[in-house]
Parts: C-alpha cells; sequence; structure tokens
C-alpha cells in the first residue's frame, strides 16, 4: 500500500510540473470586465507581455483605435501566432490606443478568447477600458463585432503576425 501511495505521490508531482510548465496552472478569469482588469493589470500583467509578434514597436492606428498603438499578447497568444495557427481558448490581446502625440493614453481594449461565449463572433469577449481602467464597453461589444467580423478569415484579428 505504501508503494501505492508513493507512486501516486511521484505522478501528482509529475502531472503538477507539467502544468506549471504549459501555462495551466494558472486560474483565468470569466467574461467579466472587472475581473480581466484586475487580471492583466495585476495578476498577470499584460505590459510584462511580448509584443504581438511583428508589433514590437508602437505602430500608426485608424478609428476607432487610438492614432498610435501597442499591441500586446498573452504567452498563448504568443504562441499561436509564432505557428501560424489560430488563437486558442484563453488567448488575449491588448491594444493600448494613443493620441496623436504618442503620449496620452486614450483607451486600453482587450480581446479576450473564451471557448463557448459567442461562437458567432469567434467566442472573442471584447472590452474598452478609460486609462483609468473604467470600463466603457464590455462582453459581446456590438460594435466590435461588427468591425472585426470583416476578418472573420483571420480569426477577427486585424493585426496579423509579421
Amino acid at each position: 500500500m505504501k508503494r501505492l501511495w508513493i507512486t501516486a505521490a511521484a505522478i501528482a508531482a509529475v502531472v503538477a510540473v507539467q502544468l506549471v510548465s504549459a501555462g495551466m496552472h494558472e486560474e483565468m478569469p470569466p467574461a467579466d470586465g472587472e475581473r480581466l482588469w484586475d487580471y492583466i493589470t495585476e495578476e498577470n500583467p499584460y505590459k510584462d507581455w511580448e509584443p504581438f509578434p511583428g508589433y514590437e514597436e508602437m505602430y500608426e492606428g485608424k478609428s476607432p483605435h487610438g492614432d498610435y498603438l501597442r499591441l500586446y499578447a498573452n504567452d498563448i497568444a504568443v504562441k499561436a501566432a509564432k505557428q501560424g495557427e489560430p488563437m486558442p481558448d484563453r488567448a488575449i490581446l491588448v491594444k493600448e490606443n494613443y493620441a496623436e502625440d504618442r503620449q496620452t493614453l486614450m483607451a486600453v481594449t482587450p480581446m479576450y478568447r473564451i471557448q463557448g461565449y459567442n461562437p458567432q463572433a469567434g467566442d472573442w469577449f471584447w472590452v474598452k477600458y478609460g486609462p483609468d481602467g473604467k470600463i466603457a464597453a464590455e462582453g459581446k461589444v456590438e460594435g466590435c463585432i461588427k468591425c472585426h467580423t470583416v476578418k472573420k478569415d483571420q480569426d477577427y484579428i486585424f493585426s496579423q503576425p509579421r
């Protein structure tokens, strides 16, 4: 019996190490703007993430986003982008929207893929935050969906890896 417990403990330890190294240990937020803000600013700060591949520098934007943009992606999204795969469940892209002066942050606009959340719009959960984290829009945002649907064949994403 003791041998069985030791074997079970060893298997559990191996599985735990695999989950941690695969990033599966991290609890992801639900489709909720306040929880997502806490997650991307406190629990797993997006400013510590890699830029979306090919968007390492600030780049020119267009309406409805800012004049200039920065695009960050969590590890899940970066890995998929680098492999040329669609964004998987739990992928998060965070766009900082800046004014013409390139200094004034106007908004933070994440896209967060949650399996089963909204299959008609690629399962994306959208949020628009003010620079202070105040929610301007969240969820199945009609304007986001309408605009991003033109890129349905590109996983609803305008910025493609370069």
